[in-house]
């Protein structure tokens, strides 16, 4: 702490005392010399009968004259006087070669003028000037060189939050430049999870940019949802801060905003990237077209001078994992095209264009997706095993690199079958999207007699649906619906969204919004009764902690338990057959009325099962058991048990209707007045028969 004294440190203060002390006898013939003491040989100038009326004793000083002087207030300057205490004039110097010259006397100066620096603040007065310097020439190949030349890595998350911070006071040219700026960096300049935290501390401050911009909350959640789009923060960064930031923060309504202002509309990516102009910026499809052009071109007339221009054009830096994957797959397609392309991913690697992680990053990805790949290029694994070790010898892969082949090189005939069933099972989904016919389906599965391969359909009709519109993503869930019905286990679905939610990040790396949608088809399977809810926790438990995948399981349960979430999965992707909530209620409706006037039990059975909404099938139970109350024909319950010994209607959503039809015995009274007495003979027949949880209560309690 510092003395009440002066601005000296305790410890400071003690220095000095001690190299004054040390010339203490050496100083005591000059009175000039020892200006720490003076005070200690004043006398009073009324010959000690204390001080003068008008002269306070402290503003008095005697000089050699004997003459009474009035001097400064802080003690300094008059004729005859000793000048300030520590007064340290220019004109004064030690001289080393003074015979009283001690070593000692240049203990204070040391001190005094030895400069405290902080890294922090130097850094931050610096990237204040590489940001300014940046706004206003736009270039970023400069501003990165800068940051580089800085260096003080560990402190990237505050150039993060202060880059962002300035563009959110400025016009929307320099916003767009700030999330340019910030993909341009990505990865090679400032890692990912300084990214993450540098947006981290911007969420938590925005309390305080609020006060000087008004709509920080808005700008600040579009940058969010633009760093999203652009791939360098990951989905589920959103879902990960709801849950450390106080509900009623600004900072938990940025983040509501950028969900559901942002990222949640129809081609969001292409509305975000152009809400500021995007005069500097291009989608990632509109990228990964370019990348194509680009190589195409090349291979056509083998300039690679000019594929690295146009590379570089592209300002991607971030993004160049996708050049190596595509120049990887143009060689593979064609061997011709193999030497020109292992010319030009050296030749960028050389010049510092492609950097060795994003190179290994689009190594890796080919090395994932080489089954999917075989497909289309039946000797895909031979001739990308035969590229990494030239890869490897010509410097431009790290040698780190491993290729996830089979053991000792070997491919064995299980290889070979299961190769061969996903390029059937291709097949079959493309068609059944084409199609909608799930019996042909499921007999073309059958013709396959390969039950063991169930959880790699259910991970291949997914991943297929996720890149495809939301007709094949409604038409896949009410795919497993059925499946789960005829075909398959509940161990074969967990197996499946075991395997799909381990290459989650993989998955997002082709398809944005990939972790979002994932949640989507697994909340929706435990709402069709595919799933049950634990076994949500049965797949989180053999997920890596704190993986994409486990975040997209918590997002699905968050997804299960909002109010009615049935009915708001059905229409985030427009509904199986294209009804709404109310029509479906309708058909619910007359096709018990007609069952009531004497149908047949399999026809209404076929017309729930024509709906495709088992997950709304509590629906039917509600109506039927009021009907049998309104009706007084109890024949209507021989339905329920028909559809429940079909597996039509599970024990899940038969509970379901139950409890609605109980919570809603209030309003039913006034119509029925027996309408308890009649639900609690229903309510015994369903325990007798097995159609609801034992757990269901009569009871208010």
């Amino acid at each position: 702490m510092a003395s009440d004294e002066g601005m000296l440190t305790d410890g400071q203060w003690k220095k000095l005392e001690v190299a004054t002390l040390k010339n203490a006898e050496n100083l005591s013939s000059s009175p000039k010399s020892h200006p720490l003491f003076a005070d200690l040989n004043i006398k009073s100038p009324t010959g000690g009968k204390g001080p003068v009326a008008g002269f306070p004793f402290r503003h008095v000083r005697r000089s050699h004259s004997g003459k009474h002087i009035r001097v400064k207030k802080e003690g300094a300057g008059g004729k005859g006087t000793w000048g300030k205490l520590l007064d340290t004039d220019l004109d004064c110097f030690l001289d080393k070669n003074d015979p009283n010259y001690d070593s000692g006397e240049g203990a204070y100066d040391e001190l005094v003028d030895s400069p405290v620096s902080d890294p922090l603040d130097d850094y931050k007065k610096a990237v204040v000037s590489i940001i300014e310097e940046y706004f206003t020439t736009g270039d970023v190949k400069v501003a990165a060189s800068d940051l580089r030349e800085l260096g003080s890595s560990e402190y990237h998350p505050y150039f993060t939050k202060r880059l962002v911070s300035m563009a959110m006071d400025r016009h929307d040219k320099e916003k767009e430049m700030a999330s340019v700026l910030l993909s341009a960096l990505y990865a090679d300049v400032i890692l990912p999870d300084q990214i993450r935290d540098g947006f981290i501390r911007l969420l938590r401050s925005v309390d305080d940019l609020a006060v000087d911009i008004p709509d920080a909350v808005n700008v600040l959640a579009l940058f969010i949802a633009r760093a999203i789009v652009d791939e360098i923060l990951p989905p589920v960064f959103l879902a990960r801060s709801k849950k450390n930031l106080p509900v009623s923060s600004k900072g938990f309504q940025v983040i509501v905003t950028a969900e559901k202002s942002y990222l949640s509309a129809p081609h969001h990516a292409e509305l975000v990237e152009r809400k500021w102009g995007g005069s500097t910026h291009t989608t990632v499809e509109e990228t990964k077209k370019k990348i194509s052009e680009i190589l195409k071109e090349y291979v056509e007339n083998g300039d690679t001078y000019e594929a690295c221009r146009c590379i570089r054009e592209l300002g991607v830096t971030f993004f160049h994992h996708e050049v190596v994957k595509r120049a990887l797959v143009l060689a593979m397609e064609s061997q011709a095209a193999e030497p020109l392309i292992l010319r030009l991913l050296n030749e960028a690697a050389e010049e510092g264009l492609i950097s060795s992680s994003q190179m290994v990053k689009g190594f890796n990805r080919v090395a994932e997706s080489l089954d999917d790949l075989a497909l289309d290029i039946p000797s895909a694994r031979k001739l990308f095993d035969s590229i990494v070790p030239k890869a490897i010898s010509g410097g431009w892969l790290d040698d780190s690199f491993k290729v996830n082949s089979d053991q000792d090189g070997r491919e064995s005939s299980q290889d070979d079958k299961l190769r061969q069933y996903k390029k059937d099972t291709v097949n079959i989904i493309q068609e059944y999207f084409l199609s909608d016919d799930i019996p042909e389906l499921i007999r073309s599965l059958e013709d396959l007699a390969t039950p063991e391969y169930n959880p790699v359909f259910l991970k291949k009709l997914i991943t297929l649906a996720l890149d495809k519109k939301n007709r094949e993503k409604e038409m896949a869930s009410v795919l497993l619906s059925s499946l789960h019905m005829e075909l398959f286990s509940t161990e074969d679905f967990i197996n499946g969204f075991i395997m799909l939610l381990e290459s989650a990040e993989d998955t997002a790396l082709d398809i944005m919004d990939a972790s979002n949608e994932l949640a989507l088809f697994l909340a929706r399977a435990v709402i069709d009764d595919v799933l049950a809810p634990l076994n949500l926790e049965e797949i989180s438990t053999k997920l890596p902690p704190k993986s994409t995948g486990t975040e997209t399981v918590r997002s699905a349960r968050s997804l299960i338990s909002a109010r009615h979430a049935g009915e708001r999965l059905l229409r985030s992707w427009g509904g199986g057959s294209g009804w709404i909530v109310e029509d479906a209620k309708d058909k619910i409706l007359k096709l018990l009325e007609e069952y009531e006037m004497g149908g047949v039990t399999s026809e209404a059975c076929q017309c729930i099962r024509d709906l495709g909404m088992p997950f709304f099938n509590h629906e039917v139970v509600k109506k039927a058991l009021v009907m049998a109350m309104e009706k007084k024909n109890d024949g209507l319950l021989n339905l329920l048990e028909e559809c429940f010994g079909e597996g039509l209607i599970t024990m899940n959503q038969m509970t379901k209707g139950f409890g609605r039809v109980k919570d809603s015995l209030d309003d039913l009274s006034l119509d029925i007045p027996n309408a308890r007495e009649k639900l609690e003979l229903y309510v015994g027949r369903a325990m007798d028969n097995g159609w609801i949880l034992p757990e269901f209560a009569m009871s208010d309690e």
